[in-house]
């Protein structure tokens, strides 16, 4: 099977980076969301990707051009995936809002649509039944900032058919990504079963009062050569997406360390708007970092 036309639902951190990516390479994309309002944000957001694309893509004038021009927006699912050969879908990291949309989408997309779901933290067997086409699920991860760390991680889970797992990978390198087959559903795939510990281990070094964010981030910098530390990371990832990780790890272990992880990340941070780079500030200030600075490691 091959894809052409491509809709991604959802147009947050991660999905609207999804959508200008495939639609740079080529790809007829519908961006859907759940209101007019949100996919306005989006289209503002596009205009500022498409900086970055400039700067680290040196991409031209006509390539962004014609990128914008594969770019459509609807809020009305059933529009949304009338067309549609392959959906991305990067709706919040909580199960019972997937489980509700695919429910929704089952009943509205055509019978030749894959669906990919982009989860960092979920299997798709958790998913499957719901999407009424298991053989045609399959999980499709994206680290953040695609455009630069371009991995297209693809994970079966024991339902997938090889066509819809050969499928996918082949689309992954046709969008600029680096293919990376997952065989067997591991949480977190490859990326975030190395990532997430690191960055759990900071959160859990802060909120314990160990050392605060910038001695931590300075650390792991200095001692591997990173670029960037932990709270730089989560600052990028979002800290709403940390929230809702230790919030769940919370509700489901009832660790006394991630509950207060879960209370200190919503008090002082989204409950502020500070979500990270989206804002303008998280565990630091944006758009010039602290962790930039010269100095920062001395």
């Amino acid at each position: 099977m091959t894809f052409k036309n491509v809709t991604v639902a959802g147009s947050g951190v991660l999905g609207y980076q999804i959508a200008f990516q495939t639609a740079f390479y080529g790809f007829n994309v519908t961006v859907y969301d759940i209101n007019d309002e949100v996919l306005e944000k989006a289209k503002a957001k596009f205009d500022i990707l498409a900086e970055s694309y400039k700067k680290d893509l040196k991409a031209t004038e006509e390539q962004l051009a014609a990128t914008k021009a594969n770019l459509q927006y609807n809020s009305n699912l059933a529009e949304a995936v009338q067309d549609a050969d392959l959906l991305i879908e990067a709706v919040p990291e909580n199960p019972q809002i997937k489980i509700g949309f695919y429910e929704q989408l089952a009943k509205v997309a055509p019978a030749k649509t894959v669906f990919a779901t982009n989860s960092s933290t979920m299997l798709p067997s958790q998913f499957a039944e719901y999407t009424g086409r298991p053989a045609q699920f399959v999980a499709l991860h994206f680290a953040n900032e695609i455009w630069k760390h371009n991995t297209g991680e693809v994970m079966k889970h024991p339902g997938t058919s090889d066509e819809t797992f050969n499928s996918v990978l082949e689309f992954a390198k046709q969008i600029g990504m680096v293919a990376l087959p997952i065989y067997k559903e591991q949480p977190g795939y490859i990326v975030n079963s190395l990532l997430v510990p690191l960055l759990s281990a900071a959160l859990d070094l802060y909120v314990n009062e160990v050392a605060d964010v910038e001695t931590i981030d300075k650390t792991w910098m200095v001692a591997t050569g990173a670029p960037v530390g932990p709270f730089g990371i989560l600052d990028v990832v979002g800290v709403t997406t940390a929230y809702n990780i230790n919030k769940m790890a919370a509700d489901k272990t009832q660790n006394p360390t991630k509950i207060k992880v879960a209370a200190m990340l919503k008090e002082n941070y989204i409950d502020k708007n500070k979500l990270g780079v989206a804002t303008g500030e998280g565990f630091y200030k944006y758009p010039n970092p602290a962790y930039w600075e010269k100095n920062f490691l001395k």
